[in-house]
Protein backbone atom coordinates (compact mmCIF):
# COMPACT_ATOMS: atom_id res chain seq x y z
CA UNK A 1 0.00 0.00 0.00
CA UNK A 2 1.25 3.36 -0.85
CA UNK A 3 1.34 5.95 1.74
CA UNK A 4 -0.96 8.42 1.78
CA UNK A 5 -0.48 12.36 2.48
CA UNK A 6 -2.66 15.43 2.43
CA UNK A 7 -1.97 19.04 3.37
CA UNK A 8 -4.88 20.86 4.38
CA UNK A 9 -4.80 24.79 3.52
CA UNK A 10 -8.40 25.62 3.57
CA UNK A 11 -12.27 24.72 4.43
CA UNK A 12 -12.38 22.26 1.25
CA UNK A 13 -9.02 20.36 1.69
CA UNK A 14 -10.05 19.78 5.64
CA UNK A 15 -13.05 17.97 4.25
CA UNK A 16 -10.99 15.95 1.91
CA UNK A 17 -9.46 15.07 5.03
CA UNK A 18 -11.97 14.70 7.71
CA UNK A 19 -13.41 12.27 4.71
CA UNK A 20 -10.78 10.21 5.08
CA UNK A 21 -10.36 10.05 8.62
CA UNK A 22 -14.50 8.95 8.97
CA UNK A 23 -14.54 6.34 11.54
CA UNK A 24 -11.09 6.74 13.24
CA UNK A 25 -10.08 5.40 16.11
CA UNK A 26 -7.93 7.36 18.76
CA UNK A 27 -7.26 6.62 21.70
CA UNK A 28 -7.32 9.10 24.44
CA UNK A 29 -3.53 8.49 25.37
CA UNK A 30 -2.64 9.01 21.47
CA UNK A 31 -3.65 12.70 21.44
CA UNK A 32 -0.28 14.43 22.16
CA UNK A 33 -0.74 18.61 22.83
CA UNK A 34 2.40 19.76 22.64
CA UNK A 35 1.96 23.98 24.12
CA UNK A 36 5.78 24.56 23.31
CA UNK A 37 5.85 23.39 20.32
CA UNK A 38 2.39 25.04 19.53
CA UNK A 39 1.31 21.64 17.78
CA UNK A 40 -1.41 19.24 18.26
CA UNK A 41 -0.99 15.35 16.99
CA UNK A 42 -3.82 12.77 17.14
CA UNK A 43 -2.54 9.34 16.43
CA UNK A 44 -5.66 7.26 15.17
CA UNK A 45 -6.49 3.94 13.49
CA UNK A 46 -7.84 4.79 10.52
CA UNK A 47 -10.34 2.74 7.84
CA UNK A 48 -8.37 2.35 4.93
CA UNK A 49 -11.22 3.29 2.44
CA UNK A 50 -8.70 3.19 -0.60
CA UNK A 51 -8.18 -0.38 -0.28
CA UNK A 52 -11.67 -0.75 0.09
CA UNK A 53 -12.29 0.31 -3.36
CA UNK A 54 -12.07 -2.43 -6.76
CA UNK A 55 -12.31 -5.61 -7.72
CA UNK A 56 -10.96 -7.31 -4.62
CA UNK A 57 -11.70 -4.68 -1.67
CA UNK A 58 -9.42 -5.19 1.58
CA UNK A 59 -11.40 -3.89 4.17
CA UNK A 60 -8.48 -2.88 7.32
CA UNK A 61 -7.39 0.33 8.69
CA UNK A 62 -4.01 1.60 8.86
CA UNK A 63 -2.31 3.88 11.70
CA UNK A 64 -2.13 7.37 10.72
CA UNK A 65 -1.08 10.69 12.41
CA UNK A 66 -3.22 14.06 12.32
CA UNK A 67 -0.59 17.18 13.01
CA UNK A 68 -1.97 20.62 13.63
CA UNK A 69 0.63 23.67 13.69
CA UNK A 70 0.60 27.29 15.33
CA UNK A 71 -2.27 25.90 17.78
CA UNK A 72 -2.48 28.01 20.86
CA UNK A 73 -4.65 25.84 22.76
CA UNK A 74 -6.53 23.09 22.65
CA UNK A 75 -9.99 22.24 24.53
CA UNK A 76 -11.80 18.87 25.19
CA UNK A 77 -15.84 18.42 25.84
CA UNK A 78 -16.79 15.06 26.51
CA UNK A 79 -13.49 13.93 26.87
CA UNK A 80 -11.72 12.63 29.88
CA UNK A 81 -7.91 13.64 29.39
CA UNK A 82 -6.98 11.39 32.31
CA UNK A 83 -8.92 8.03 30.81
CA UNK A 84 -6.17 7.66 28.96
CA UNK A 85 -7.35 3.37 27.45
CA UNK A 86 -10.32 5.31 26.47
CA UNK A 87 -11.08 4.81 22.79
CA UNK A 88 -12.65 7.54 20.51
CA UNK A 89 -14.62 7.11 17.00
CA UNK A 90 -13.63 10.17 14.68
CA UNK A 91 -17.03 11.06 12.88
CA UNK A 92 -15.51 14.00 11.46
CA UNK A 93 -13.40 17.19 11.22
CA UNK A 94 -14.88 20.37 10.76
CA UNK A 95 -13.46 24.36 10.27
CA UNK A 96 -16.13 27.39 11.63
CA UNK A 97 -14.47 30.49 10.53
CA UNK A 98 -14.91 33.44 13.22
CA UNK A 99 -12.44 36.14 12.19
CA UNK A 100 -11.31 35.49 8.53
CA UNK A 101 -9.57 33.36 7.63
CA UNK A 102 -8.90 32.66 11.44
CA UNK A 103 -11.73 30.01 13.22
CA UNK A 104 -12.31 26.90 15.09
CA UNK A 105 -11.15 23.27 13.94
CA UNK A 106 -13.39 20.75 15.90
CA UNK A 107 -12.21 16.82 15.70
CA UNK A 108 -15.97 15.45 16.72
CA UNK A 109 -16.77 12.22 18.20
CA UNK A 110 -19.66 9.48 18.62
CA UNK A 111 -21.02 10.26 22.21
CA UNK A 112 -20.90 13.72 22.12
CA UNK A 113 -16.87 14.35 22.35
CA UNK A 114 -15.07 17.33 20.82
CA UNK A 115 -11.24 18.72 20.87
CA UNK A 116 -11.59 21.86 19.94
CA UNK A 117 -8.83 24.29 18.27
CA UNK A 118 -9.08 27.53 17.92
CA UNK A 119 -7.10 28.18 15.03
CA UNK A 120 -5.27 30.96 12.71
CA UNK A 121 -5.82 30.00 9.29
CA UNK A 122 -5.66 26.26 8.76
CA UNK A 123 -2.54 24.43 8.34
CA UNK A 124 -2.34 21.03 8.49
CA UNK A 125 -0.69 17.50 6.95
CA UNK A 126 -1.57 13.90 6.53
CA UNK A 127 1.21 11.43 5.38
CA UNK A 128 3.31 9.43 6.41
CA UNK A 129 5.73 8.94 9.27
CA UNK A 130 8.05 6.46 11.08
CA UNK A 131 5.91 3.43 11.53
CA UNK A 132 2.53 5.51 10.34
CA UNK A 133 1.41 4.52 7.01
CA UNK A 134 -0.21 7.82 6.83
CA UNK A 135 -0.06 11.53 7.97
CA UNK A 136 -1.68 14.73 8.58
CA UNK A 137 -0.88 18.21 9.28
CA UNK A 138 -3.27 21.08 8.94
CA UNK A 139 -0.52 24.07 8.11
CA UNK A 140 -1.13 28.10 7.94
CA UNK A 141 -2.70 29.15 4.78
CA UNK A 142 -0.34 30.13 2.32
CA UNK A 143 1.50 33.75 2.73
CA UNK A 144 0.51 34.32 6.34
CA UNK A 145 2.74 35.57 8.77
CA UNK A 146 5.54 35.37 5.69
CA UNK A 147 5.45 31.87 5.88
CA UNK A 148 5.68 29.80 2.36
CA UNK A 149 3.55 27.06 1.14
CA UNK A 150 4.46 23.31 1.57
CA UNK A 151 6.71 21.08 -0.94
CA UNK A 152 5.15 17.99 -1.98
Amino acid sequence: MEPVKFVALDRDDLEVVSTHLQDALVKVADVMWRPQEKRLVVALSRFDWLSAEGTKPELRRCRAALRFERVKCCKCRNVNPAGKDAVLNLLAVEFSETDPPAGVVNLIFSGGGTLRRPSLPIWGHLGPQAGVRSMLTIPPTRGVDGLSQPRH
